[in-house]
């Protein structure tokens, strides 16, 4: 059973804590292959499934990048001698150096014959520069309205290789919390969700996982992650008779005083849960949330609010 820390106990001994998790090398494989097995059944098959296989695309680019682009290490250093996140989204998206991914992915991915699908990779095919740059802005500053629904799956996906393949490409000893807590500390964009860790020297710790990068950061238990109070936290999970409550492997984190939530993988009651699929896998959650008045401030790159 994990050990549940108070959040005085975690701050009077954060010292010794491990602030980050990084992801694995095979962090995209694990996403595809989880995807894959959670589509069986599910009435999103089709979809987790398109995703699975844009996964399996992410992997092939982390393993074979298709840039030479470096960061300039004058620009990490400075970003590290601040406190700043070193991958900051808001201005690499601005670069050119993330659009060979973009290419890269169109060109691997072997997309189903689905005229919605070829629609979207040709629209991608076809588009410039500035216009791709000007969607990566509008998806990754959560404008998801700006972007056509049907792109948004190819270039979150493409967004999210490179960054990850930079996050992995960097020292990270010398990250810092960001300005609030749901801040990734690697390239500063928002948390997708929580993991409570169950192993070792991370047991009963929460780390928030990023939408971008998929770093994990370490932020402390029953604490909203928005207005940083405790008070009426409550914990929701989808109606399951295999499961109670105290004991679903995926809960939401309810906060009554910002009307806001997160959803929560206890990887006690789940050792293989994986973020990105767990989260696709439970949109009836966000529908009971969204129906009793609460807003989700966590984004998916890989799914348009209120589109598939």
């Amino acid at each position: 059973m994990s050990t549940i820390l108070e959040p005085e106990q975690i701050q009077g001994s954060s010292i010794a804590l491990p602030f980050l998790h990084l992801p694995p090398a095979d962090v995209f494989a694990l996403r595809a292959a989880r995807l894959e097995l959670l589509a069986e059944g599910h009435p999103l098959a089709d979809y987790l499934r398109l995703i699975a296989g844009l996964c399996h695309v992410q992997h092939d680019l982390l393993q074979q990048p298709p840039s030479r682009h470096s960061l300039d290490p004058q620009r990490l250093r400075l970003c590290q001698e601040h406190g700043l996140p070193p991958l900051a989204a808001d201005s690499l998206v601005r670069d050119e150096g993330w659009q060979p991914y973009l290419d890269a992915l169109l060109m691997r991915y072997q997309a189903p014959a689905q005229q919605p699908v070829q629609n979207a990779i040709a629209t991608l095919h076809n588009a410039n520069a500035g216009q791709r740059k000007a969607w990566a802005i509008a998806l990754l500053s959560g404008q998801f309205a700006a972007v056509p629904v049907a792109l948004v799956p190819f270039l979150g996906a493409a967004l999210q290789a490179a960054w990850t393949h930079w996050l992995l490409s960097i020292p990270t000893h010398d990250l810092k919390p960001g300005d609030s807590l749901s801040q990734c500390p690697a390239c500063g964009s928002p948390a997708m969700a929580g993991v409570i860790r169950h192993r070792g020297k991370y047991n009963g710790l929460r780390y928030l996982v990023c939408s971008l990068c998929a770093c994990e950061w370490h932020a402390v238990r029953v604490k909203c992650i928005y207005c940083e109070l405790s008070k009426g936290l409550k914990y929701v999970s989808v109606d399951d008779d295999r499961h109670a409550v105290e004991h679903a492997p995926l809960r939401a984190e309810v906060c009554p005083n910002c009307n806001s939530y997160l959803k929560l993988l206890y990887l006690e009651d789940d050792a293989e849960a994986e973020a990105l699929s767990a989260d696709l896998t439970s949109l009836m959650l966000d529908m009971r949330l969204d129906i009793e008045g609460y807003q989700r401030l966590a984004p998916n790159l890989l799914l348009a609010p209120g589109g598939e």
